[in-house]
C-alpha cells in the first residue's frame, strides 16, 4: 500500500494518505485559482478512512455552500477541498512532501484555463540569479517545514495545536 505523506510550509498542519489518490487533476475554476493564489490547483482525492490528520488542525473557508477549503492558519498554504458530506478529501497535490509522485490525468474548468498556457514553454529560461552565497544564506535562514515528517516543528519546540 502507498502512502503520502505532506503539509503546510511552516509544518504546523501535516497529514498521511495510506493508499492511491485518486483523480489526480489540474482544476482550472475561478475559485481554485483563488483559493490556490495561483493560475490552477492540482488536487487528487483520498478516501476519508485513508486520511488521517498528524498534527495540527487546518482552518477552514466556505467557497460555497457546498465545499470547504481547508488551509494552515499560520502560514496561509492551501491544503484540501473538502466536499463534507462525501467519503473523500482532495488533497492540494503541492502540498505533498513528494509532489512528483503524483501526475495529473485529467483538467476540469478549462473554460477558466489561461489562453497563453500553451506558449510558456517557449518562454526564455531565467540564467541562473543565485549565487552560492545568496544559496547558502538561504538555506541557513528556511523557516520552512522540510518535506518529510517531523516529530516536533520548529526544531527544540514543541507545537501541538
Amino acid at each position: 500500500m502507498t502512502e503520502q505523506t505532506g503539509g503546510c510550509q511552516c509544518g504546523m498542519v501535516r497529514y498521511r494518505v495510506r493508499g492511491e489518490l485518486g483523480y489526480p487533476h489540474i482544476c482550472h475554476c475561478r475559485m481554485c485559482q483563488k483559493a490556490a493564489g495561483n493560475y490552477f490547483l492540482p488536487l487528487a482525492a483520498a478516501k476519508r478512512e485513508h486520511f488521517e490528520l498528524t498534527r495540527g488542525e487546518p482552518k477552514w473557508f466556505r467557497s460555497s455552500d457546498l465545499v470547504r477549503r481547508g488551509f494552515c492558519g499560520d502560514c496561509g498554504t492551501p491544503l484540501f477541498y473538502h466536499i463534507p458530506e462525501a467519503d473523500f478529501i482532495n488533497i492540494a497535490l503541492g502540498s505533498l512532501d513528494d509532489p512528483g509522485a503524483v501526475k495529473p490525468v485529467m483538467q476540469s474548468n478549462t473554460g477558466r484555463k489561461m489562453s497563453w498556457f500553451h506558449a510558456l514553454d517557449g518562454l526564455p529560461v531565467e540564467a541562473e540569479p543565485e549565487t552560492p552565497d545568496r544559496e547558502d544564506a538561504i538555506a541557513a535562514s528556511n523557516h520552512q517545514h522540510p518535506d518529510h515528517d517531523t516529530s516536533q516543528w520548529p526544531l527544540g519546540e514543541t507545537h501541538d495545536g
